[in-house]
């Protein structure tokens, strides 16, 4: 999963950068509006913390612009906490949810979480296939009740594929998920991942769509 992060104060920034990553995140960053405007409209993102309170380009209007471009990845803005009017403006230009400051950077973590299932249309912070479960809040993988111990590449691959389940995802599209803006970007390693994930977890959950990518399908048993 593939974050964005707006935000001007540079330790704060740093701050949730940081989190994010060692929550198992690929995250890029922004300091300015202007900057974050651009990534967010040619990046494919997961999801997007912004501040509404920003250089160059306020917080507000790159949540507009995006919108009216057709940009519907869920975005978490950051508000003064007595600024009560920025949180009607937010949600008004089209946000999902909205933190106050000063907050506590675990909230911000199970506000992404719930925004990228949300998205995907699941309800729980675990979702499980079968036999397959992956703990959203824990980062963590287990099948048959057994931890699978993943790289955070593999660990990324098979939490996209999950919460898209039933979708066929291309390579590209993995990889656009998977890699932040300035990794050197080859297509060609998410079939060794998966090569990789197929042995860990020990079953064909994995499927190959020939000529246009993989899909894990939904468990028919749940619900």
């Amino acid at each position: 999963m593939r974050i964005l992060v707006v935000e001007d104060d540079k330790d704060l920034n740093r701050q949730l950068v940081e989190s994010l990553d060692e929550a198992g995140y690929v995250v890029d960053k922004a300091f300015d509006g202007e900057e974050g405007h651009f990534l967010g409209d040619t990046e494919p993102y997961d999801a997007v913390i912004l501040d509404i309170g920003l250089p160059e380009m306020d917080g507000i209007s790159v949540l507009e612009s995006w919108r009216r471009d057709g940009r519907n990845m869920p975005v978490l803005i950051l508000t003064a906490r007595d600024r009560w009017s920025d949180k009607v403006s937010g949600i008004d230009a089209g946000a999902d949810d909205y933190v106050t400051k000063p907050f506590h950077v675990e909230e911000i973590l199970a506000r992404v979480r719930a925004l990228i299932r949300r998205a995907a249309g699941i309800a729980s912070s675990e979702i499980e296939i079968g036999p397959l479960r992956l703990d959203t809040k824990l980062s963590r993988v287990t099948m048959d009740g057994r931890n699978v111990k993943l790289t955070s590449h593999e660990y990324r691959l098979l939490s996209y594929l999950m919460h898209h389940q039933g979708q066929v995802v291309s390579r590209t599209e993995l990889v656009e998920h998977l890699y932040d803006q300035d990794f050197d970007r080859d297509s060609n390693t998410i079939e060794v991942f998966v090569g990789r994930l197929r042995k860990k977890i020990n079953t064909d959950l994995i499927e190959t769509v020939r000529g246009l990518g993989y899909r894990i399908q939904p468990d028919e048993n749940a619900g």
